[in-house]
């Protein structure tokens, strides 16, 4: 049987080993530390308690307008159809949206939609994967329809 003679396990050594495997605990931390921070958006409004007072008002007049929304986007193209209670396209005054990345700004759009088959069409710039999709619209008699929708861009 052969020996093999290796240096002997010292106090110093442990100390190294210690200090080494919490220097990368520590590393790994803070730069993870760093990503989520640098990726927060932000907030999303200033006092919760405030945006809250006029919810039930606000849904209760998105919910008499009956309107349904579909969305899609593939190849560049975003579509997205408001229907009314019947099925046909609803009488949206305006729409606006706001299309971003579900963890980050730093992609936020805003399409340009246009009207366009009984849909609102809009060409996008943006990479495939998952999306959100914040639509702001309103009926003639200003009442307002908000929607927000995930999508996944296809080739």
């Amino acid at each position: 049987m052969s020996e093999t003679q290796g240096r002997p396990l010292t106090g110093r050594m442990v100390l190294a080993i210690t200090v080494s495997a919490f220097s990368v605990i520590i590393a790994v931390n803070l730069v993870m530390a760093w990503f989520a921070i640098d990726t927060f958006p932000g907030l999303e409004v200033r006092n919760s308690y405030v945006a809250s007072q006029g919810f039930n008002d606000r849904l209760r007049e998105q919910r008499a307008l009956g309107w349904t929304t579909e969305a899609d986007m593939t190849g560049g193209r975003l579509t997205v159809r408001i229907l009314d209670a019947d099925g046909r396209p609803a009488p949206v005054a305006d729409i606006s949206a706001i299309l971003g990345r579900p963890t980050t700004e730093r992609e936020d759009t805003v399409p340009e939609f246009r009207f366009e088959g009984g849909a609102f069409v809009a060409d996008v710039d943006a990479d495939y994967g998952n999306w959100d999709l914040r639509i702001d619209a309103h009926a003639a008699d200003g009442s307002e329809f908000a929607y927000r929708v995930g999508l996944i861009h296809h080739r």
